[in-house]
């Protein structure tokens, strides 16, 4: 017996920036609750082919560097596609990395680190 990755659940202290960043980031539609939280599912799937996103409004700012992050594909080009997060509120960050890596390190509007791959992940 193996586990799946359903969902991805993000605490944020303001859930309609993040709402509109992330729905717009990765182009998932939106139901937003009454109690201070939003769950974001791709467009069009009902199956778990792809995970869902949980925002949990927690109230509080992000602290720290994240022990966990995101790793996104790009459909085009990558670089085009990291002009397009950043337009949407992202911003490039420094987490040690050297420049020689196939990937480009941004984070939310609330500080939240995750890569933009420059290719598919290989084995």
């Amino acid at each position: 017996m193996v586990v799946r990755i359903a969902q991805c659940t993000i605490d944020v202290e303001d859930l309609d920036v993040m709402v509109a960043f992330w729905s717009a980031a990765l182009g998932y539609e939106v139901l937003q609750g009454d109690d201070g939280s939003a769950k974001l599912w791709p467009s069009g799937q009902l199956s778990g082919a792809a995970p869902t996103v949980w925002l949990q409004g927690s109230g509080t700012a992000k602290r720290g560097k994240n022990r966990l992050h995101l790793d996104l594909v790009a459909d085009a080009d990558p670089q085009t596609e990291v002009r397009r997060l950043v337009g949407l509120g992202a911003r490039p960050v420094d987490v040690g990395q050297t420049g020689s890596e196939g990937f480009t390190v941004l984070a939310d509007p609330e500080g939240n680190e995750f890569c933009v791959l420059h290719s598919e992940p290989t084995r």
